[in-house]
């Protein structure tokens, strides 16, 4: 996978992101699981999904996290340290896993370094459940079938964009940036063309295909007015990505952005941006 994404953004983000998620959906997939589950995160990065769903699952459980960045996973560990520590658990580190030692049973956590576009290769058997989160809109239609086809496990996806954007107070310039931006979306990462907003409608048919059932359920960001530090970030995301496609209009961009800009400053720009998650599950 190309595309490398920086560890202050996945922290900037977090927050966010556990706000987000269906807890409907996680619930749905924690009572599908075995007494002492194992899990495969696919693209884990600093291990986000499973800060926030561990402590539901709540038992003796093992994770994989897999990823292609050897910082982020080296920076999932610490954080993950960190937050256990923080949350009064105790950590140790036997052999090349680590332990989290919570009331409920043990937390194993170990980690897998690999190229998500060598899908062969992908580690996806001996566990019994593949979770991910931000990741299926970043993959292209192919990689999906044929993830959906040798999947016998539980699928968890989290925090799919869906193409829906609205940022508060509207601007003229709103529709030229939201249909660059999606152009951006569908660049290649390194798995074929990538989905973009039409990642939650092509999983869900690729599993209800293979007769899994399929539930999905909205888990959009909303990002207020009082949350500067994320509302400039999403911006400068925005403009980079228009810029990758609508360079010809640079000067109209610009005005939006610094429209944008002071909007943030003066505490007057929120955005609600879409998102769905998706659990499917064999019949």
């Amino acid at each position: 996978m190309s595309d490398i994404f920086d560890a202050g953004w996945l922290a900037l983000r977090e927050p966010h992101d556990a706000r987000a998620r269906s807890d409907a959906l996680a619930s749905a997939l924690i009572t599908t699981l075995p007494a002492r589950p194992k899990l495969l995160d696919l693209g884990a990065g600093s291990g986000s999904l499973f800060r926030w769903l561990a402590p539901r699952i709540y038992r003796a459980q093992s994770w994989t996290l897999f990823d292609a960045d050897p910082a982020l996973i080296e920076a999932a560990f610490e954080v993950i340290a960190m937050w256990a520590e923080a949350l009064g658990l105790r950590v140790t580190a036997p052999r090349r896993a680590m332990l989290v030692h919570a009331p409920g049973g043990a937390w194993r956590i170990e980690a897998v370094i690999g190229d998500l576009a060598d899908i062969e290769r992908l580690p996806l058997f001996g566990h019994h459940a593949v979770v991910n989160s931000a990741l299926c809109d970043l993959v292209s239609k192919p990689w999906i079938e044929h993830l959906a086809g040798r999947l016998a496990v539980p699928f968890y996806a989290a925090l799919m964009v869906d193409g829906r954007a609205q940022y508060l107070p509207p601007h003229p310039a709103d529709r030229l940036m939201r249909q660059a931006f999606r152009r951006d979306q569908g660049r290649d990462k390194g798995l074929g063309p990538a989905l973009g907003p039409r990642a939650p409608a092509v999983v869900q048919a690729a599993f209800a295909r293979r007769r899994f059932r399929v539930m999905t359920a909205p888990s959009d960001w909303r990002i207020g007015r009082n949350d500067p530090a994320m509302l400039e970030a999403m911006l400068r995301g925005d403009m980079d990505a228009a810029l990758r496609t609508e360079r010809a209009r640079f000067p109209r961009l610009l005005d939006w952005q610094a429209a944008r800009v002071r909007q943030t400053i003066r505490r007057r720009l929120s955005l609600r941006l879409g998102h769905r998650d998706l659990l499917a599950v064999p019949r």
